[in-house]
């Protein structure tokens, strides 16, 4: 089995759940990455407590802020992670970030669609955008042939809910504004991944389970842990490369229909 290797990654939503999880089995593996960009919104308030204490351990993590819903922030903070880098470029792209909204047909309201749609569509595109010159500078720089997530890649953390032809968990939950986002999500991936072929930057989308977090608990009881999760999404990133361009995975590599 391939092992996934990168020099540096960043995180988006790296503050609590899955976000937070993949950070800490990042840092805690025996080969993890010089660089681990860990960014959310609000660094300094109790929220970000235990991504703090993480960051106290481990050299390898910096925490930056980063509103997803914020054109301004989202440029700022690639300005001081390329000042970092010092012309290294960005191996691994997260679009962890993302929220959910209860709702069904008849009660989902144009706000709702709307937060939802920015925070869980529009923050990937304008992240993915703001982070290109060092992923393609982090491409063109490595000496291995081909695609993977140890040299240069986009992944969007997506849901099987998304998916129109299995509109997973239907009967627990509608949730309109979540699943038209997370297609859209999945289109915007599609689209990625037709226009960075030519750069060799690997663009995936990939659910990761229906996960025990704050927002995989508000359907009810899921069967899998953050640790479980991330595990497997970990050894799944390792064995991607261009065969898998463009395609709508789950945790463990599977392909999801569309």
């Amino acid at each position: 089995m391939e092992q996934l290797d990168p020099h540096s990654v960043l995180v988006t939503g790296a503050n609590r759940g899955l976000g937070l999880e993949l950070v800490r089995q990042l840092v805690e593996r025996s080969n993890p990455p010089k660089w681990i960009f860990a960014t959310c919104r609000d660094p300094v308030g109790p929220r970000a407590q235990d991504l703090k204490n993480l960051a106290a351990e481990h050299p390898q993590i910096v925490i930056i802020t980063l509103d997803t819903n914020d054109p301004c922030s989202v440029k700022a903070a690639a300005a001081k992670v390329t000042e970092l880098l010092k012309g290294a470029g960005l191996n691994l792209l997260v679009n962890n970030a993302g929220i959910l909204k209860l709702s069904t047909v008849e009660t989902e309201t144009p706000e709702n669609m709307s937060e939802v749609y920015k925070t869980n569509v529009i923050g990937p595109m304008i992240v993915s955008q703001a982070f290109l010159p060092l992923l393609r500078e982090a491409s063109q720089k490595s000496p291995q042939k081909g695609m993977s997530c140890s040299k240069a890649a986009i992944l969007n953390i997506t849901s099987e809910c998304g998916s129109m032809t299995n509109l997973f968990a239907w009967h627990m939950n509608e949730l309109i504004s979540y699943r038209c986002s997370k297609s859209a999500l999945n289109m915007l991936t599609r689209c990625q991944s037709m226009h960075f072929a030519k750069d060799e930057i690997l663009c995936i989308t990939l659910h990761p389970g229906w996960v025990q977090t704050d927002m995989g608990n508000k359907l009810g009881s899921p069967p899998l842990t953050m640790e479980q999760s991330l595990r497997a999404i970990l050894d799944t990133l390792g064995c991607l490369s261009e065969k898998d361009h463009g395609t709508y995975i789950n945790w463990e590599g599977n392909l999801i229909p569309w």
